[in-house]
């Protein structure tokens, strides 16, 4: 009986609990197909056409509506309210609707003091709109951040911060916390310094974070695939944030948008599964056609997407047409994923090196479009039509299980790759060659980084310099890496891109400073 006693502790979410998410949320979202174009109809022919054609059993089982669902003024007592003609039944009976079905109902809100479209705001009605929601059967809240402004003369990102760590704290003590969708860092996106100083606390306050522009609308004006690479480009560089509990959100899936191929509608799905990203489409469902939702159910890309070990897959090599990118999976597989973003069909080939492989040993890889499956060894050959995506799954023989973190080290700002020469290190154009790929072995603040042109040398700080030495010389070459991005030496400074790489004072505010790593490197604790 004394047991009974003992008070309920809250259920902490974002990376504090991974069990409150512990795969990337899938399902749908209306904003980028419809905008304020949203109603119940919508949203229940939308549940049916889902469950119908099998994309609830394949694991899209969320329904999140976004802005414009809300009338323009609160109630008498300061609570939301539903626009009654869309929503003639109601929030609650969409939710209870969702969820005898076996959907989960999301919701969208703003940290400042109106949505973007013009309703109200969350701003001092933080604990009554999270207590509305949870009355109303919501589990799943994306928060934006239009009409955010300093208060108390804090600079902007730290308004920002204090917000989200307000509904952090709101939700965290709630005894069943919502799923928190973070857009705070899509604000910051064209400063590169105050972007990855926002990033460095979202994991910490929820379960996914929306880090850059909103992907293109189906009406919009402009280029499907350039905007989909543009968030590609910022996904790539947040490989060191992403764990389980927490992933890093490149935004909708578009898979109707008329300005796409069909080998850019796959080629987006695949990527975003590979990233192990939130996988929310926002697409008249009803009307796609099958052999989209064919590509939308693809068991094995979902289940890279889904895999537990929750790694991002990062950038390998990358020159003037192809993007190589891997990471691990939970049973010892290495995914091998192969971007085309040149105009013409091309082919290249990847040294299983590159993807942290033993060179001597043949493994099993498995094309995750064809199911068909080929005996590598050396080497993995493609061949890509533009804008086309290949992916591997690599399974290792018996005695060759062990995979060493492989990859690009990169500045984040510039773009350049880490490139060994001659006894020293450089930053350069990325060019794909064995000189830009480094193998990362230890953990925490003992790294060693060795390129793979060389693997008997080992990247070493001496006397403010960056050079190349012998790896068991034992002098200057261990490195930590920190969730900020900096790659500190052991004298105590910090990497830097410059023409001939340097070391300097560790600095947050210095972009030059931020460096991604292979997927899969243990971080070091603390600050650099």
């Amino acid at each position: 009986m004394a047991l009974l006693m003992v008070p309920l502790l809250p259920v902490q979410a974002s990376v504090e609990n991974p069990s409150l998410l512990p795969s990337p949320p899938m399902g749908f979202n209306n904003w980028a197909r419809f905008e304020c174009d949203l109603n119940e109809t919508l949203f229940t022919e939308t549940a049916q056409s889902m469950l119908s054609r099998g994309l609830l059993e394949a694991g899209y089982n969320r329904l999140n509506l976004d802005d414009c669902w809300m009338q323009h003024d609160r109630a008498a007592n300061g609570s939301l309210q539903w626009d009654t003609t869309k929503f003639p039944n109601g929030i609650p009976w969409l939710a209870n609707y969702a969820h005898e079905l076996g959907f989960h109902l999301g919701i969208y809100e703003d940290a400042g003091n109106a949505t973007c479209g013009g309703y109200p705001g969350s701003y001092q009605h933080e604990q009554q709109d999270a207590d509305t929601f949870a009355s109303w059967g919501i589990d799943y809240l994306k928060l934006d951040g239009c009409n955010v402004y300093a208060e108390d003369g804090r600079l902007l990102r730290d308004e920002y911060k204090y917000l989200y760590s307000e509904w952090h704290k709101i939700l965290s003590d709630m005894s069943k916390p919502l799923i928190f969708s973070e857009s705070a860092p899509a604000y910051f996106c064209t400063n590169e310094t105050d972007w990855t100083r926002v990033m460095d606390w979202i994991p910490y306050n929820g379960e996914l974070a929306r880090h850059s522009d909103d992907i293109l609308v189906y009406s919009g004006a402009g280029s499907a695939w350039e905007s989909i690479m543009t968030n590609y480009g910022y996904q790539v560089q947040l490989v060191r944030y992403q764990q389980p509990g927490y992933y890093n959100d490149p935004d909708f899936l578009i898979p109707d948008h008329p300005g796409l191929t069909e080998d850019e509608k796959k080629s987006h799905f695949a990527l975003w599964a590979s990233f192990g990203a939130p996988l929310i489409i926002s697409a008249y469902i009803p009307a796609l056609p099958e052999e989209v939702i064919t590509f939308l159910k693809n068991k094995d890309l979902i289940d890279v997407d889904q895999d537990e070990l929750a790694q991002q897959a990062a950038l390998v090599t990358r020159d003037f047409n192809f993007d190589v990118l891997t990471r691990s999976l939970t049973n010892g597989d290495r995914l091998l994923t192969v971007l085309n973003r040149g105009n013409s069909t091309a082919t290249t080939t990847i040294p299983v090196t590159h993807l942290g492989l033993d060179s001597s040993c043949k493994y099993r890889a498995r094309d995750l479009w064809t199911s068909t499956v080929k005996t590598i060894k050396d080497s993995v050959e493609v061949t890509l039509d533009t804008h086309a995506t290949y992916v591997y799954r690599i399974t290792p023989p018996r005695g060759c299980t062990k995979t060493t973190p492989t990859g690009m080290i990169f500045n984040t700002a510039s773009g350049r790759c880490l490139t060994a020469s001659s006894g020293k290190a450089t930053f350069s154009s990325c060019d794909a060659t064995d000189s830009q790929v480094w193998a990362v072995s230890g953990s925490g603040s003992k790294l060693t980084l060795s390129p793979l042109s060389d693997t008997s040398k080992c990247l070493a700080s001496k006397d403010g310099s960056v050079l190349l030495v012998a790896c068991d010389s034992g002098s200057g070459t261990s490195w930590s890496h920190f969730i900020t991005g900096h790659l500190k030496s052991g004298s105590g400074d910090c990497l830097v891109d410059s023409v001939r790489a340097s070391l300097r004072t560790c600095d947050q505010n210095v972009a030059g400073q931020i460096m991604g790593l292979p997927s899969g490197v243990q971080l070091a604790t603390g600050a650099a």
